[in-house]
């Protein structure tokens, strides 16, 4: 197999170390990810200016470092680094979980699975479960990936044997920080953060803002935010239409009413 390993948290993520440990089992991997960290970017893509690509070997791992988005990095990663669309595309493993609707918009990690998948490649998001003060920008912090690669190994396993059913187009996975060892099937719940802002002051007397957020508490049962805060690894199933299951009837009613 050829296998695209990508993600949003950069190059010198422990979570993408992990990852290429678990994929180098099943074929060929290529390492292809953001030069720095990308979080939070979702699916955007380079347009207006040109994406430059450094070859660097990290403790014996090949990762071409994009100097762009996630999505940059599967598109160069696809069609220039490899030559052709890879059997596999793994966006991760992230560091911090991607939950509900708002991951699927604004998280690079599933952004990156999105692409791929659009290009016509099997794609997997992976995420791990961890406290705020490990995200986004400690790399060398104490955590423990074992549970989250034998889930990926696990799935990936069964994506080789089956490949995707039908109708799905990527997986989105979310590992909890204290796994109880099972698994979940989920849909998205509405959403993980009740948002807020942080208002500020500079020395200058200039006001500034920081986009905060506190997490939702309680989850309908059935949802990935419910599964992970009961110990389960949450499995979710991702379609590229976005368009509502809605009776087009009912909405030419409502049109023209």
């Amino acid at each position: 197999m050829n296998i695209l390993l990508t993600n949003d948290d950069g190059l010198y993520s422990p979570g993408l170390r992990a990852c290429y440990e678990t994929l180098t089992k099943f074929g060929k991997v290529f390492a292809v990810t953001p030069a720095v960290q990308k979080s939070g970017v979702g699916r955007s893509i380079s347009i207006l200016e040109p994406i430059r690509v450094s070859e660097v070997t990290i403790d014996g791992m090949k990762v071409y470092a994009v100097d762009g988005t996630p999505t940059d990095a599967v598109i160069i990663g696809m069609h220039e680094i490899i030559g052709d669309i890879p059997d596999l595309t793994v966006s991760g493993i992230n560091l911090g979980e991607n939950l509900s609707t708002e991951a699927v918009t604004t998280s690079g990690t599933v952004g990156a699975a999105l692409e791929a998948s659009t290009q016509g490649s099997k794609a997997v998001a992976i995420s791990l479960e961890m406290r705020d003060a490990f995200k986004f920008e400690t790399f060398f912090a104490p955590v423990d990936f074992s549970n989250a690669k034998k889930v990926l190994e696990e799935v990936v396993r069964r994506i080789i044997k089956h490949s995707l059913p039908e109708g799905v187009d990527l997986l989105n996975i979310n590992v909890p920080e204290s796994w109880n060892g099972k698994y979940r099937f989920t849909r998205l719940a509405r959403r993980l953060y009740r948002t807020r802002i942080d208002t500020r002051f500079d020395p200058r007397g200039r006001k500034y803002y920081w986009i905060d957020g506190v997490e939702e508490e309680d989850a309908e049962e059935g949802t990935d935010l419910h599964a992970i805060r009961n110990g389960f690894a949450s499995i979710t199933p991702i379609t590229l239409d976005m368009t509502s299951r809605i009776d087009f009837t009912d909405l030419e009613r409502w049109f023209y009413d």
